[in-house]
């Protein structure tokens, strides 16, 4: 077997034995999960996460989680903690300490002041019979059989399976909260997420004075100069009653011109989609694009409650928006 094969092999052993570690860590949930879902449910002030180096940082990743989830969480260095940080943490937080052997010096140090405060101490250990367990009210075990390290050093399944065992009481809590996918677009207004979500149609739309507007005996040639001013490739097309008649676009302009039709007589009523395809304004953006995509058009009039134009929209200003 040459170097390459031994590569692959190697990659392959390590997702093997981690997601043995993860099924053996799901095995061995318990009581003592649903008591620790319980105790942040109730917990009328802040999860506070706490971990050394790699804990540390998968510590991180699930106060992160849980904050963008509806569980108000956050990261606390244990080393810093000691000097000053553990005012932070005050009357009615939880604390979440990680530690695979479950005694780690730097959590040991401040689990006394945590003690006198009136908070709940949640630990997350390998180890049932560590120091961290013993002072737990609520112990957590997430015992792994066999770190993927072939040295047995680095933490590697063990992280691995305290990072899911994270998520678990994550998904948990954001079930028995009912929180939802807009709940979760507020936690998230700068992501694209936040912006499929969020976004409406009068968020992208044009309208006023940049609203691509004629009538229907408006002469072509006269509209096509205010399409092309515009910019948007598209006309709305109105009535005298300011109704919506029609759709013109410049793909039908490219039809009209292949076909060597006399433009200079046409007017709009002429030339215009009769029934074109409409959305409100407070409809979302992402239901904007499914339309588009739907119906293999590039634009939408957006209309009243009277089907009057009050603006237009076309793929452009998603691309813009980043909703595609």
């Amino acid at each position: 077997m040459n170097a390459r094969e031994n590569y692959l092999l190697w990659g392959k052993e390590v997702f093997a034995i981690e997601q043995q570690s993860v099924r053996e860590v799901g095995a061995s949930l318990d009581e003592h999960f649903t008591a620790a879902v319980e105790t942040i449910l109730d917990c009328h002030g802040r999860v506070i996460v706490t971990g050394m180096g790699k804990s540390g940082h998968i510590g991180r990743k699930i106060a992160a989680s849980m904050a963008s989830t509806g569980t108000p969480a956050y990261f606390v260095h244990p080393a810093e903690a000691g000097h000053g940080d553990l005012g932070m943490i005050v009357d009615g937080d939880v604390v979440m300490a990680l530690s695979n052997s479950g005694e780690s010096d730097e959590i040991l140090a401040i689990i006394p002041a945590i003690k006198r405060k009136h908070v709940q101490l949640i630990c997350i250990t390998g180890k049932n019979d560590s120091t961290m367990a013993k002072h737990a009210d609520i112990h957590l075990c997430a015992r792994v059989s066999q770190e993927a390290c072939p040295l047995g050093l680095a933490p590697t399944s063990s992280t691995t399976a305290v990072m899911v065992l994270g998520d678990a009481l994550t998904v948990a809590l954001l079930r028995a909260r009912q929180f939802t996918s807009e709940d979760f677009a507020l936690s998230h207004p700068a992501g694209s997420l936040g912006k499929r979500l969020l976004l409406t149609v009068a968020d992208v739309m044009h309208s006023g004075e940049d609203m691509p507007l004629v009538q229907t005996q408006t002469l072509l040639l006269q509209a096509i100069v205010l399409m092309s001013e515009k910019g948007l490739g598209m006309l709305l097309v109105v009535d005298e009653h300011g109704q919506l008649s029609g759709l013109f676009t410049d793909g039908d302009l490219r039809r009209l011109l292949q076909k060597n039709q006399q433009l200079d007589r046409l007017v709009m009523a002429d030339v215009m989609h009769p029934n074109p395809k409409t959305i409100t304004s407070e409809r979302l953006a992402t239901e904007a694009l499914k339309l588009m995509q739907t119906n293999k058009v590039n634009g939408l009039a957006v209309i009243d409650k009277h089907h009057q134009p009050i603006g237009a929209v076309n793929m452009h200003d998603l691309l813009q928006a980043r909703i595609v």
